[in-house]
Parts: C-alpha cells; structure tokens; sequence
C-alpha cells in the first residue's frame, strides 16, 4: 500500500487552533473521511492491553443458521435479534488514488466513497452509548450520589471501548434523519436519535427508562496537522433519576486520530470527564491519560476519584478506556494523591469481542442489531437508508452511487428551502420534527429536548410530518 512509504512517529504532537470541520455541502466532509484500514508493523502503535481478570462475557447462544443473517434470541422477549452481519468485503480504496483525484477539483464536492465507512449512521453510532445501560439503572439505585457517581463515571468511560479497534466512519446522518431502538422488553428501556441540524452538524438522542431518563445532544470542531487529527465534542450529557430527581451532567473528552495518511489508524483519548450532581454538588473527575511511545504508564489508563459537596474522596477510580474500571472506597485521605482505600471492585468491564470480529467491522454484538431491519420504524429511521443497506449487503459499487445520490437530493433540498427563506423569512427555516430547542434549567444553556410525541405516532403510524429522505431507490 502506498500509505506505508515511510516509516513516521506517531507520538502526539502539540495541540494548535480549532477549526470548524461540517462547512460544506458534502455530506461526509467530517474528520473520519481519510480513514483507512491498511497495516504497518513499523509504526508505533500502543499495544493492546488486556484485563488481569476475567472478562465476563455475555451469555453464549446457540448459532443455528448458516447464513450471515444469523439470529439469537433475546431475554424476556420471543423478538430474535441478529448475532451477526455479512463480513466486510475485501475492497480497500486507495486514500493516495483518491487524493490524486482530487487535485484542482473543490474539495466539497468530492464525494468519499463507502470504503472508508462501516455500515451505520453516527445517529446509530451515537446509540450505543448505551451498551451497558445496566450502569445506569445501578446509578438509579445506588444508596448515595457519590456511588451513583461512581457508576456513571464507569459508563462515561465505556462509550470509547470500541474506538481502540473502529476506525471506520459511521455515515453522516441526512438532516432530519431518524434512528429508534426499543429495547423496552428485555432492557427496560427505548430511544430515539435526530440529526436536527445540518449546519453545524447536531444529533440529538433521548433515551426513557422507568427509573430514568438519559438525554445528550452532540456536535463537534476538529483539527487537522497532517499526521493526526483531534477532534472535540460538543454537548452535555444529562441524566436524571424519577425517584429522587437527582440530575447529573458530564462531558466528554478530545479524540485523536494518528497516522491520517500513512500507517496504521489509532485512536487515543484525552482529556478529563467531568459527572456533577447539580443539587448536591457532588461530583467525580476522570482523566484520559493521552499515549506516549516514551511513557511506561499503562496504555489508554484512566484515573480519577468520587468526591463529596465539600470536596472529601469517597471513591478512587482506575482503569484503561478500552477494557475495564474499578472503584475502591476511599478510608481516609491526605491531600489529593495519599488515599488509604478498600480493595477495589469492579465498576464495568468490556464485554468479550465477536468470534472473528475483524470481518464484521468489529461489531459488538449491539452493534450488529443497530441497522437490522424492522417494521413500523418512522420512513426517515436509519434503518431505511439504501446506500448504508447496501454496503451493509456488500454491494459497494452501488452503495457509492446511492450515496452520491441521497447527498445531491439533500443540497437540493437545501437550496430550496434557502430559496424560502429569502422569500418568507425565517419562518421557513427547517424544524426538526421530534426535538425542540429549550433551555437547560440546570446549566443554563440550549439543548435539543424529546417532544414526547414519536412513539405515540408510531403507535397509529401517522408519519405524515417525516421528511422523504430515501426515494431514490425506494425498492431496496
């Protein structure tokens, strides 16, 4: 491969200025489009770093098709859910081919072909956050905010473990987009993604559980040095418990990209997570320790610590994003370093990867249920889109035309709509359909909020308000 003519370091460098990186019409103008999958034994890549325990799996379940569409069976519930999907096909883009292609041309009109995506929607990306949602129905019991803390600074932490093996981009989602996933039957909970702007690019997602409710909408800057590129979220987690109305928010922390062009893609994670009570004032801090080749520390290591309102350590944190975290109750304290804690236990643990993971992208196995087809989903859902089914299919070539098709349909709406605007003004401005913009009794600031009205259209399957997204090919 030509991304392996020489052999350049992949420590990070300094960090400079922040950009904007969604400024273009194109649909997939964002910071994974020079992603590529090609190999290099001569970078320096952090290696990977198992747990010293046993990792607790998920339960194993029979496998009784041949076939790629393979179904297990879900507790609680008689709905089966696919284990698998078909493996990704042996056809790698050449990023150096595509850049040559690109000279004299406008970069915003370049489409990026499928290759460099896996077969999801960032709105579907976006949901599995909720992987281990079991955390925070524990944080909804814990007897104390600061336990509860503990168990949502390990869910915070979990939503990067699979960044350490998928550098593939998720598909942009198009401007009123849509993604549901019930698990209210086995899991106890339901949720439902927008992509309620367009420029700046915001997903909004909203998740209902008995005993809480878990809203967060997410946007993004980056910036791009050559060999590597970070990104930055923007947005704010909220989650909030029915029974004691205790609110917590956390944030999230910078992504780096290393070996853009040549070598092998690596995603590293720094920063500090921090999860406040906002009535109590109890909070918890979670550092990313960013990768150094020079460094002995343990690879993607994460440390941090529970404190009380007035600032007193309840519980010491520790682990590596991308495999496990524990948590020790802290005895006593002399000053921020010296703790004298319990022995530590388990807060979360990754659960065990696929069997030949690598072929599928390295799903997880809720990965793989994400972009499953379903009936009674809103047109607009995800699901529904025919560039992602077909890669999904395995058929690139026609997924790259598709794509290119739904992005043009997508400018054109948008030059219409700018065309009304002008003539009516800014009542003509796009609304999304499920989301309105409010403002954040707790922090203050705007966020997208669940109007509360999707499932129970859903329930009569009046989708009269959804936007016609995908009817360039209405047959796939």
């Amino acid at each position: 491969s030509k991304r392996n003519l020489s052999d350049l370091p992949s420590d990070r460098p300094p960090g400079e200025g922040v950009v904007g990186i969604f400024d273009s019409d194109e649909e997939d103008d964002d910071f994974y489009d020079a992603m590529d999958d090609s190999t290099s034994s001569q970078n320096k890549e952090p290696p990977v770093v198992t747990n010293n325990g046993v990792v607790e799996s998920e339960p194993e379940v029979e496998d009784t098709s041949s076939v790629p569409d393979t179904t297990l069976s879900v507790l609680g519930t008689s709905r089966k859910r696919r284990l698998r999907i078909p493996d990704k096909p042996n056809d790698k883009a050449n990023l150096w081919n595509i850049m040559k292609n690109c000279i004299g041309k406008e970069l915003s009109r370049i489409p990026m072909p499928v290759n460099f995506n896996e077969p999801l929607s960032f709105l579907q990306r976006l949901t599995e956050d909720m992987e281990y949602s079991d955390l925070l129905t524990k944080a909804a019991e814990s007897a104390s905010v600061e336990e509860a803390l503990s168990y949502l600074s390990a869910l915070a932490v979990s939503s990067y473990a699979t960044t350490s093996t998928r550098t593939s981009k998720p598909f942009n989602p198009l401007l009123g987009e849509t993604f549901e996933y019930d698990r209210s039957a086995d899991l106890g909970w339901r949720s439902l993604a927008e992509q309620v702007s367009h420029h700046p690019p915001v997903s909004a997602l909203h998740v209902e559980h008995p005993k809480w409710t878990y809203y967060h909408d997410f946007s993004m800057t980056s910036k791009f040095r050559g060999k590597y590129l970070q990104v930055f979220p923007i947005g704010v987690s909220h989650f909030i418990v029915k029974d004691t109305g205790h609110h917590y928010t956390w944030n999230k922390v910078c992504t780096t990209v290393h070996n853009i062009i040549v070598g092998k893609l690596w995603v590293d994670q720094s920063g500090e997570i921090v999860v406040k009570e906002h009535s109590t004032g109890a909070n918890a801090r979670v550092k990313f320790h960013p990768y150094s080749y020079f460094s002995r520390d343990t690879p993607r290591r994460v440390t941090g610590g529970v404190f009380a309102p007035d600032g007193t350590p309840r519980y010491e944190l520790n682990g590596t994003w991308d495999s496990s975290m524990s948590c020790a109750e802290v005895l006593s304290a002399d000053g921020d370093d010296a703790w004298e804690t319990t022995e530590a236990v388990p807060r979360w643990e990754k659960n065990a990867p696929l069997e030949e993971a690598d072929k599928i992208y390295y799903f997880t196995s809720m990965a793989c249920t994400l972009n499953e087809t379903e009936e009674g989903v809103a047109p607009s859902d995800s699901r529904n889109r025919p560039d992602q089914r077909l890669m999904e299919n395995q058929n690139f070539p026609d997924a790259n035309q598709m794509k290119v098709k739904l992005e043009e349909a997508q400018r054109a709406r948008r030059r219409e709509r700018e065309a009304r605007i002008a003539a009516e003004g800014p009542s003509a401005k796009y609304q999304p359909k499920w989301f309105v913009k409010k403002v954040c009794e707790i922090t203050g600031e705007e966020i997208w909020r669940f109007t509360d009205e999707y499932w129970k259209c859903k329930e009569t399957q009046s989708w009269s308000r959804c936007p016609s997204l995908y009817e360039e090919d209405s047959t796939t």
